[in-house]
């Protein structure tokens, strides 16, 4: 008994220790800390931009789609993804598309998605430079 107590106050005393006022560092600068997600309303406004391109050098729209690829198949953020690089403009009765800015003219945002879908898989990888 008296073991288990000595192991229990050597751990609680430990954690204690190990507790900082400062975050750790490396060198001079903070150690990288993960954010957690942001709430509904930040996944979209993170959706919206696909990927930040560098400054200076803007993003092929096959490169932004293929960006949202990386987001979860069949979710309102990849549409929304998909809508940020292309704005729908739905029609009554949209003709079979030829391309993807042809996907934009659905109304049903199923169909939308499986048209976007259908074309971002099909680009070729874009080498990364």
């Amino acid at each position: 008994m008296r073991m288990i107590l000595a192991v229990a106050a050597v751990l609680y005393s430990a954690s204690a220790f190990a507790q900082a006022d400062k975050p750790p560092m490396v060198g001079d600068k903070p150690l990288v800390q993960v954010k957690p997600k942001a709430t509904k309303a930040g996944t979209k406004e993170a959706a919206a931009k696909p990927a930040a391109a560098p400054k200076g050098k803007p993003q092929s729209i096959a490169a932004r789609l293929q960006a949202c690829l990386d987001l979860d198949d069949g979710t309102k953020d990849r549409l929304n993804c998909y809508d940020a690089v292309i704005p729908p403009a739905p029609k009554p009765k949209p003709a079979k598309a030829k391309g993807y800015a042809d996907c934009r003219f659905f109304k049903e945002e199923d169909e939308r998605l499986a048209c976007f879908n259908g074309f971002a898989e099909s680009i070729p990888k874009l080498p990364k430079s």
